[in-house]
């Protein structure tokens, strides 16, 4: 293959490449709606991991203003431990090597 030929297998590569982006974001079109919540999410917990004062300042003002409160935060907060804490040694489990 010489120079011009090499050069337009790439121009033809390129336009394939373009026509496949542009029927893939035909087709995901669709998925907009639950990528922007999953960006609304995503940014909310980036927001309480930079801001864990503020979260935990009105945890403690629903304690104190509701009893009531205080099992619902208490049973959520011992999940929310769990929960934590398996997804923090998940990846120590998972990547144990197998038993011979």
């Amino acid at each position: 293959m010489n120079a011009i030929e090499l050069a337009l297998k790439k121009q033809r590569l390129e336009l394939d490449a373009t026509a496949q982006r542009e029927a893939l974001a035909q087709h995901a079109a669709g998925l907009t709606p639950l990528f922007d919540v999953a960006d609304q999410v995503n940014s909310g917990v980036r927001w309480v991991g930079r801001h864990p004062e503020v979260v935990a300042g009105i945890l403690a003002l629903l304690l104190a203003a509701r009893p009531g409160v205080r099992r619902f935060a208490w049973r959520w907060g011992r999940r929310s431990f769990v929960a934590w804490r398996l997804w923090r040694n998940g990846d120590r489990w998972l990547n144990q090597p197998s038993r011979p």
